[in-house]
């Protein structure tokens, strides 16, 4: 069975952002990348398919800049057998994406039997490159999935929606499925696994290898600003008693009126 998981690297969510040069996106030269959170469950729910199916395959698909490997090396030590970068900027849009996810496994020369990604990146939110990988591929998809079992070919895929309700959809391999949180626990990479790591096959492609021109990219950005500081906060003294039931009306004032909460 050829497992695929497509993954990101995104900010730390520690880092602190700010605009490049021409605001077309951020200031990339001292970020920390790390593997985009949902991704994580992707690559746990490969691991797990791939102990439960004799002769597997975990292949890790990623679309970005090699300037830090870090993702990929990180799935690797998870127990991915090998992985694929595809060289492109970090700020690429989600059409472009997807083709460039698409030419890298059909160049991989396996046929892909399950492909996982997460549901969605936690830098620009746009929780579309699934959807679009699955139709280009032509393959059924399922996302925000919690819940995963499968039987041969098939495989049973509960999906959380909103209200808390979950829908449970039965598709047949190859499919496409978006992790959500909550679907496992992803396992932490042990010093064994990370040594390994460095030894197994990266393979590097640019966006010509896989077929993505300019001309295939949907979105671009501009105008990239940090938001705007928050002003200082308001401090009553209410310790003398004689005033107390003044600032309390202050209060209720300005909750009412400037910060409209009541």
């Amino acid at each position: 069975m050829n497992i695929f998981v497509c993954v990101k690297q995104v900010p730390d969510t520690e880092t602190k952002v700010i605009p490049n040069g021409d605001a077309t996106f951020i200031e990339t030269s001292s970020i920390k990348w790390i593997m985009n959170p949902y991704d994580e469950f992707a690559v746990e729910q490969a691991l797990l398919v791939k102990a439960a199916n004799a002769d597997s395959t975990v292949t890790v698909v990623r679309v970005g800049g090699v300037k830090d490997t870090e993702s990929l090396r990180t799935a690797m030590a998870m127990g991915a057998d090998d992985s694929i970068l595809v060289e492109a900027e970090d700020n690429l849009d989600s059409y472009s994406t997807a083709k460039a996810l698409k030419g890298a496994i059909e160049k991989s020369g396996k046929t892909a039997d399950l492909i996982l990604c997460g549901k969605q990146a936690i830098d620009d939110d746009c929780l579309q490159v699934p959807q679009i990988l699955a139709t280009m591929l032509e393959l059924p998809s399922v996302s925000v999935v919690v819940g995963f079992e499968q039987s041969g070919d098939t495989i049973t895929a509960k999906r959380e929606v909103e209200g808390g309700a979950i829908e449970i959809y039965e598709l047949k391999t190859p499919c496409v499925l978006a992790a959500n949180k909550g679907l496992n626990t992803p396992r932490y990479a042990s010093l064994p696994g990370i040594m390994k790591a460095k030894r197994k096959p990266m393979q590097q492609l640019s966006l010509g290898d896989v077929g993505v021109t300019p001309d295939d990219r949907r979105v671009v950005y501009s105008g990239f600003t940090l938001p705007p500081e928050k002003p200082a906060g308001k401090t009553f003294d209410a310790m003398d008693e004689a005033t107390q039931a003044g600032v309390v009306a202050e209060v209720v004032g300005l909750l009412r009126t400037e910060a409209k909460i009541i």
